[in-house]
């Protein structure tokens, strides 16, 4: 088939993240063309290395994409249909192995955990629960509780499953396939951290783009 009638589909990803210095087009995102042979040529195209010492974040305009394509195949026609901009991370994971990184998981694990407990326990004293507590039993059962009873048990129950609910997971199982809170947000997050990073490096004139 001619390259005149060619016509190469792309879907770059706003954020790809890389275990090898090498970024090729097919790296950025996902391809399609009815020439297969025209399609192995633009996903083998190599559009940057990372450096040893260089900065492991590149932001790639997706005119500079089009700009390598239209070198290999310069009759054939590109349609972007994803990002305008893709933020590139090389992530070395030679660096990040050994003891080092089971301790920072072990602290992050240790500072969640009792965080979490420092921060339930200050927001029951801010509240004053034993006060509520003790007026819920003067008001069923008319006098003080002499105590912890049903009442107390009944809502640390209640909070631990509150928590499992939220979370959506027990163990490293999800309880149903609708996301949580927790990963709404982050995603969210993380969409606004990718076009924050993208902007500054436009602002700053680091983008790889065409010239």
């Amino acid at each position: 088939m001619s390259t005149n009638s060619v016509t190469i589909y792309l879907k770059a990803e706003q954020n790809v993240e890389l275990q090898s210095p090498d970024v090729y087009v097919k790296d950025i995102g996902r391809l399609t063309c009815t020439d297969n042979h025209i399609l192995a040529k633009v996903k083998a195209i190599k559009l940057h290395h990372f450096k040893k010492g260089e900065e492991k974040r590149q932001v790639i305009s997706i005119l500079k994409i089009i700009e390598e394509i239209a070198k290999v195949c310069p009759n054939a026609s590109v349609e972007n249909l994803g990002e305008t901009d893709v933020l590139i991370e090389y992530i070395d994971v030679n660096k990040h192995k050994g003891a080092v990184q089971w301790i920072k998981l072990a602290f992050v694990a240790f500072v969640s955990f009792f965080g979490t407990a420092f921060t339930i326990m200050a927001f029951h004293n801010d509240i004053g629960i034993n006060d509520v507590f003790t007026k819920v039993y003067e008001m069923v059962a008319g006098r003080p509780g002499d105590g912890y009873g049903i009442l107390e048990l009944s809502y640390s129950v209640g909070l631990a499953v509150g928590i499992t609910v939220f979370f959506n997971h027990i163990g490293g199982r999800r309880i149903t396939k609708d996301p949580t809170p927790i990963e709404v947000e982050m995603r969210v997050y993380e969409q606004d951290v990718n076009k924050s990073l993208i902007e500054t490096a436009d602002r700053e004139g680091k983008t790889i783009d065409v010239s």
